[in-house]
């Protein structure tokens, strides 16, 4: 591309002396500075780049150009669902009768707010199965950590406090040991067997008065569905622990089954994947957290109750494990999740699940001509292959990931989950027609070919992206966190 903004630092556009804007002299006699106090006065000047606003305009632009996201292409993430986000949820969210609230409003101004909050906790409770949500976590893992400490308030409370151990399954998000480690939870890992589940033979044996709870996803990181819940539901409760659903494969359950029928205790949703709100480079999220019968008095607090007069926060008491976020979560996330059940309704949500099935096992059925899949039979939302099928010519998964660039599509997750040594996981989601996934389908398959008939070709890209392969190492052991720093 010849554009002189295209690959470039604003700090390289920058011409000494060249301003955007000038600002009328002072006209006060005293300095504004002078009431600083000296502490917070810069000594040096600030490092900034020189330009003028047609270049600012220009650069960023072309910047913005280069970003990729769902609503310039397909982004099959595995376990992440990243689903269309409706324009409307964020024409609602950004109403400003919505967005001039202030948090510290008193109840009886924000009653309307105060109403969507209710509804999608009302909502989300139907929808999983469970008694009663709280919308406080700010995101997935927050909501993790929330769960985690509303078993451990439950234990608390209760005077048994040797309960201090988690299961978790080896083929677990990373989020559940590290959400658990956090928490002051001893981790113990559970395997899989052959088929990706639980292994609930090795799973008995470390059961006692120690365990707390275990932590599952289902379907699973694999995309296979659990179907010995109701057993290892069972087993735990029988020691005393508690059960935790990972909401971040709820997508394929949605109008089929609720993790609270399961036997389910505890859980969080990601609204930011299963409602729609698109989570691309690290927010917004929200990650709230549902109980089952029995176990609301331990939820953080405030909490959106509604009696006669109207909605009102509440507080749980002594035995709520008390505030785990400033104010009341992410309240443009919820509106958005809010949008998206309310257009969906009681009628069409059914269909998410379904839908997102049918379209993975379509792609799976399709590539595994061409590419290694460990796992056969049904799938849910996502599945794994373990690389291609001809590894004969040494291209990688990360080789495929790289080629896909070239040909649009943003690269599936790959590495992940590590029960496989070349993991490339796909996730379609509902959204995309038959048109999108058949055009996919299509390039992976001209990518194991040209595996075959131009190996160095593959191992070399991507070819038409602004930048090339990144020593990834490098960046994290020798970031450059200035301009400063990269000149140096």
């Amino acid at each position: 591309m010849n554009n002189r903004y295209y690959g470039r630092l604003i700090f390289e556009l920058s011409k000494s002396g060249r301003t955007s804007y000038s600002l009328p002299a002072n006209e006060f006699k005293s300095n504004s500075l002078d009431k600083l106090p000296s502490a917070l006065v810069r000594k040096s000047k600030t490092i900034l780049p020189e330009v003028d606003e047609l270049t600012v305009v220009r650069h960023y632009t072309n910047m913005s150009n280069n970003n990729f996201g769902v609503d310039t292409g397909f982004y099959p993430l595995g376990s992440c669902t990243m689903k269309y986000n409706p324009k409307i949820n964020d024409e609602i969210s950004a109403l400003p009768q919505f967005t001039a609230l202030h948090p510290l409003q008193p109840a009886y101004t924000v009653q309307g707010a105060l109403e969507v909050y209710y509804n999608v906790q009302q909502s989300l409770a139907e929808i999983a199965g469970m008694s009663e949500f709280t919308l406080n976590p700010y995101a997935g893992a927050h909501g993790e950590l929330t769960g985690l400490m509303t078993i451990k308030t439950y234990h608390e409370r209760r005077g048994d406090t040797k309960r201090t151990k988690i299961i978790v399954p080896n083929s677990a998000h990373g989020t559940n040991p590290a959400s658990a480690a956090v928490c002051g939870f001893e981790i113990v890992e559970v395997k899989s067997t052959a088929d990706g589940t639980v292994d609930v033979a090795d799973l008995k044996p470390l059961l006692n008065d120690e365990i707390a709870g275990m932590m599952m996803t289902n379907p699973n990181t694999l995309g296979i569905f659990e179907k010995e819940i109701p057993e290892i539901a069972a087993l735990v409760h029988a020691c005393g622990g508690l059960m935790y659903y990972d909401g971040a494969n709820l997508n394929p359950m949605l109008g089929v089954c609720r993790p609270g029928d399961m036997g389910f205790d505890v859980m969080h949703i990601n609204l930011h994947k299963t409602f729609s709100t698109p989570h691309g480079g690290g927010g917004p999220g929200s990650g709230p957290v549902g109980v089952r019968k029995g176990l609301e008095q331990y939820l953080p607090v405030p909490h959106v109750k509604k009696d006669a007069d109207g909605h009102f926060f509440v507080d749980f008491g002594n035995n709520a494990l008390g505030s785990i976020s400033q104010f009341f979560g992410n309240f443009a996330v919820v509106l958005r999740a809010y949008a998206y059940l309310l257009t969906l309704g009681k009628e069409n949500i059914k269909m998410v699940g379904p839908l997102s099935v049918l379209n993975a096992n379509y792609v799976k059925e399709q590539l595994k001509s061409h590419y290694l899949l460990p796992i056969q039979g049904l799938c849910k939302h996502e599945f794994v292959f373990d690389g291609l099928l001809d590894k004969s010519t040494g291209v990688t998964t990360l080789d495929v990931a790289k080629r896909l660039l070239d040909y649009g599509f943003h690269a599936p997750t790959i590495y992940f989950p590590l029960l496989f040594h070349e993991a490339m996981m796909i996730e379609p989601t509902e959204n995309e027609s038959k048109d999108t996934l058949d055009e996919f389908i299509a390039t992976l398959k001209t990518v194991a070919e040209e595996a075959i008939s131009d190996p160095d070709m593959v191992k070399s890209a991507p070819h038409s992206t602004p930048v090339r392969r990144l020593d990834d190492v490098k960046a994290v052991k020798e970031p450059h966190f200035t301009f400063k720093d990269y000149l140096q």
